[in-house]
């Protein structure tokens, strides 16, 4: 996309892609009370929607408007609260029925929080490492797993999150590994 095709310049913070990543912020917090109060609910699965659609279409506005470097932050942070938020809610929610969910729990936090680092040195260094198609793929398999654990049609049929998570587990730490790796090669060219 050229400059002239922007709507929104790189520094732009007030976009609409930019709105509905704060939309899914906000809403973050009373997904992960839902989850914690009534987990298996029709409401708390409408507020999951909610907050994994506005993901999906906040890319298809960034992408047609231009992407800016607040959307390049607020939204893989966006992904992080409500993926991991509603991980943890899951665990508190139903403490013998999801301990299942604790080391997916604690591999995926450890990913992102490497990740973050990883990914703010790079930056400090002028590289860029942004998402890739596979990355998003995780997010949306995560969504799954979470969505199956409070779908009231599905929610009690633990093993369909459980084998999901673990899915979007393998993916979360295969991404991680394909970061670095692709990283690396940038800072080599680089040097």
């Amino acid at each position: 996309m050229t400059s002239e095709d922007r709507t929104y310049g790189e520094t732009a913070l007030m976009t609409p892609a930019n709105m509905m990543t704060a939309f899914r912020i906000v809403i973050a917090p009373v997904f992960i009370y839902m989850i914690i109060v009534d987990r298996i609910s029709w409401w708390t699965s409408a507020v999951g929607f909610l907050a994994a659609a506005s993901d999906y279409f906040d890319g298809i506005v960034a992408r047609r408007h231009g992407t800016t470097r607040s959307g390049a932050f607020l939204d893989p942070l966006a992904d992080k609260v409500i993926v991991l938020g509603a991980l943890y809610a899951l665990i508190l929610s139903r403490p013998h029925g999801l301990k299942s969910f604790i080391i997916p729990a604690v591999l995926i936090t450890l990913r992102e929080i490497w990740m973050s680092v990883y990914r703010s040195k790079a930056s400090k260094r002028g590289i860029s490492i942004p998402a890739s198609r596979l990355a998003k793929w995780k997010t949306f398999v995560q969504d799954w797993a979470i969505a199956f654990c409070v779908l009231p049609i599905c929610a009690h049929h633990t093993w369909i999150g459980v084998t999901t998570i673990w899915i979007a587990v393998a993916m979360t730490l295969y991404t991680g590994l394909k970061y670095y790796v692709d990283g690396k090669k940038v800072v080599v060219r680089a040097s």
